[in-house]
């Protein structure tokens, strides 16, 4: 499973793999602008569709712009001559698909019209142009499908395969190359004997012939299936291996202990927990109490109720003599986990101090703006152990933080780590903590299954009691822009009713990066924070109290902001996606979102979670300026349509090229899938993770499969490997 087109002869890819060596350099040159430099490579270029002998190509699907080929009849070849005096010649071509007509157009080269005589039947691919009002290629590649210059073989398969391709080397000499290397190819064959059996699956030499030689539709159907399938094993079983090498890991059991902290907490707790939230705590609750480390996700919902589950398992291990740390990746968002934690313990969170309670413990933050006096009363506490439950940035991960004794490392919002950073912390003890990594973004199970796949993985899908709905509005600003006015009235009538709201622009000022996802980055300009605050400031929301949040202010202003938001001193928070996760002030009830079709489908999601997390309902307006029926309103339209986050999660991944679901676009590498989709496929990935599961228990270090070592280093040495770490 060759994942990155720029690799460099060695090891895993010795000399005698590299495509010169069959094809010549001149040829190597032109496939290697597609990423094609190995012979694996190449192989593994499967076609993107196949053309019957018997059928023609639709040629009046064909665009202006568009590289394709086709597969016509010649209907006329007429010489014309132009130019001063009649000297230079052009060859019109007329084919035709039964339908539609296309005209191939040749200059100097008057001997194609005794070559492409009527009724001839060939391959043409080029640019497709337009010449008073009809569609041409100029100067096409042509090739005969009848004949004696005809490809050997292809008449009596009597399929074509069209492989995605480029000006610079198209899909008739990729299909040549494929050719020349098929017979001399050594393949590797990643698939166990035993488990092809199992499912009728070809072997890999069979199978390469069948995709790229097929002599009927079921055969390339199958090979398809059948590398469809490898890549979810290969994939799988890096997964499989990690979570067996995890099982030789100890880690300190860290069991419940009767009339505890924890106890002392659920007894105080104000609301009752739902039946999913009790189900996950009983899930990691027994994972603690094993002598080798956890490693669970623990996804949800926005407003699930993830940060009370997460907390007692901090608290099980507090109960047992040492200390939880929450790793959160901003300011803001720890500075929110503390504020909560500490409000959600009350007396139990100021263990030791005056009118704390006697089992109590303590609860730090520690982050990279702290005073002197607050860090160095933090470090202390850390140290020593009084502070059970630690909450931090980065900070916490540098070598000057040292804690008594690390049971269990909690990551909010995991995919903003890297896997290094992770590492610092987990790596510094034999004895390796319990890990247990959350995210707000809900995650469909076959996305879950292939990026997380080396972690087990827990779900909270309902939300607590008293939770209220969110409604959610598009507002067509261009179309209808009274209804952005009433948008303005609603936040002032929410605010005069005693409430609060947000309002979420994309960038800060002129020249920042847009904070959102830019999902439709070719539309108009957007509205920044600094002048959209004046404007409202000035106009529908004059007299209310503004404020501004935004990633570029000095922590100790965003804290100061956000403290005076939760505390009701400010009306409307004007701010970018810093509000995106962790946020909490359950009396904002209104979420204004400018420029909503910058953001990507997830993220608004999950930036409305943000209202209706108190006693009153929760209003968020999706202000656009696209118009109606195009992709980007299709997209606010579905969001507006439902409040199933992983029904959004997956339209927003099927809406992605498949390579950024995996993180490929991330780490510069092309996507190592080529058939799989994690978003589609869900079978196929559950079948590959239980084989992979089982072949690993019975062959840790795959001896038995030497081709299937091969691909799992190969993937696990590439970037992409990486970032599935980091995922």
């Amino acid at each position: 499973m060759t994942t990155s087109p720029a690799a460099t002869p060695g090891p895993t890819n010795p000399p005698e793999r590299r495509l010169r060596s069959v094809v010549g350099d001149a040829t190597a040159k032109k496939l290697a602008t597609l990423g094609l430099e190995t012979i694996d490579d190449l192989l593994r270029h499967y076609p993107r569709r196949y053309v019957s002998l018997g059928e023609m190509t639709d040629l009046a699907s064909l665009q202006v712009g568009q590289y394709a080929t086709v597969m016509a009849r010649v209907v006329e070849a007429v010489n014309k001559r132009f130019g001063p005096g009649g000297r230079k010649t052009r060859t019109e071509v007329t084919l035709t698909d039964g339908n539609a007509r296309l005209t191939l157009t040749f200059f100097s080269q008057p001997w194609r019209q005794a070559q492409l005589t009527p009724g001839t039947v060939g391959l043409f691919a080029g640019e497709v142009g337009q010449f008073n009002g009809r569609l041409q290629l100029t100067h096409p590649l042509y090739e005969p499908l009848e004949g004696p210059d005809a490809l050997e073989g292809r008449i009596a398969r009597g399929i074509i395969p069209i492989y995605r391709a480029s000006a610079k080397i198209p899909s008739l000499a990729i299909e040549r190359s494929v050719e020349t290397v098929l017979p001399v190819a050594d393949v590797e064959d990643p698939l166990p004997q035993d488990v092809r059996a199992d499912r009728g699956l070809p072997s890999a030499d069979v199978a390469f012939e069948m995709i790229h030689r097929p002599r009927s539709d079921q055969q390339w159907r199958t090979a398809r299936d059948r590398f469809r399938f490898e890549e979810a094993f290969v994939l799988q079983t890096v997964f499989a291996q990690r979570r067996h090498a995890a099982l030789g890991q100890t880690a300190v059991p860290r069991r419940r202990r009767s009339g505890g902290l924890r106890d002392a907490f659920e007894q105080q707790l104000p609301f009752t927990l739902t039946d999913g939230q009790r189900a996950v705590v009983a899930e990691i609750e027994a994972d603690l109490a094993r002598e080798h480390p956890m490693h669970r996700l623990l996804q949800g919902e926005v407003g699930s109720g993830k940060t009370v589950v997460a907390l007692l398992a901090m608290l099980q291990v507090v109960d047992d003599g040492a200390q939880a740390v929450l790793l959160a990746p901003t300011e803001v968002l720890a500075a929110q986990h503390h504020r909560g934690i500490t409000a959600m313990l009350g007396a139990l969170a100021e263990g030791g101090m005056l009118g704390g309670a006697a089992e109590g413990t303590r609860v730090r933050l520690l982050t990279g703006s702290m005073g002197a006096k607050a860090r160095k009363e933090a470090l202390l506490d850390a140290a020593s152990g009084a502070a059970g439950i630690v909450v931090g940035t980065h900070a916490v991960l540098q070598e000057t933080v040292q804690l008594a004794e690390l049971g269990l490392l909690v990551v909010d919002e995991q995919h903003r780590f890297g896997v290094e950073q992770r590492a610092v912390l987990v790596d510094r003890y034999d004895t390796k903590p319990h890990v247990l990594v959350m995210t707000a973004t809900p995650i469909p199970r076959t996305i879950a299954m292939t990026v997380f796949g080396d972690l087990e993985t827990s779900t909270l899908s309902e939300l607590p009691g008293g939770r209220q709905p969110i409604q959610t509005t598009v507002v067509p600003a261009a179309e209808r822009p009274d209804w952005l006015a009433r948008a303005w009235d609603r936040v002032r009538e929410e605010v005069a009713d005693g409430r609060q709201a947000y309002v979420v622009v994309s960038r800060i000022g002129d020249g920042d990066k847009e904070a959102g996802e830019r999902a439709d980055p070719e539309g108009p300009p957007t509205r920044s924070l600094v002048d959209l605050h004046e404007e409202l400031a000035a106009g529908p929301l004059a007299g209310l109290r503004l404020g501004m949040l935004h990633g570029r202010q000095h922590p100790d202003e965003k804290d100061a902001t956000m403290t005076a938001f939760a505390r009701g001193e400010i009306d409307v928070l004007v701010a970018t996606t810093v509000v995106e996760v962790g946020v909490d002030v359950p009396n904002a009830t209104v979420m204004v979102v400018v420029d909503a079709e910058r953001f990507g489908v997830s993220q608004l999601h999950q930036l409305r979670g943000r209202v209706g997390r108190g006693g009153h309902a929760g209003l968020c307006l999706l202000v656009t300026s696209a118009e109606d029926g195009s992709p980007s309103r299709e997209r606010l339209d579905a969001v507006a349509s439902t409040s199933d986050g992983f029904a959004l999660s997956r339209l927003d991944a099927e809406q992605r090229r498949e390579g950024d679901v995996l993180g490929a676009a991330q780490s510069g590498v092309r996507s190592s899938l080529r058939l799989l989709s994690v978003v589609k496929d869900e079978q196929v990935i559950a079948d590959a993770r239980e084989a992979a599961t089982a072949f690993v228990e019975a062959d840790p270090e795959l001896t038995t499969a030497p081709d299937l070592r091969a691909a799992v280093e190969r993937l696990e040495q590439s970037q992409q490997a990486d970032y599935l770490e980091r995922t």
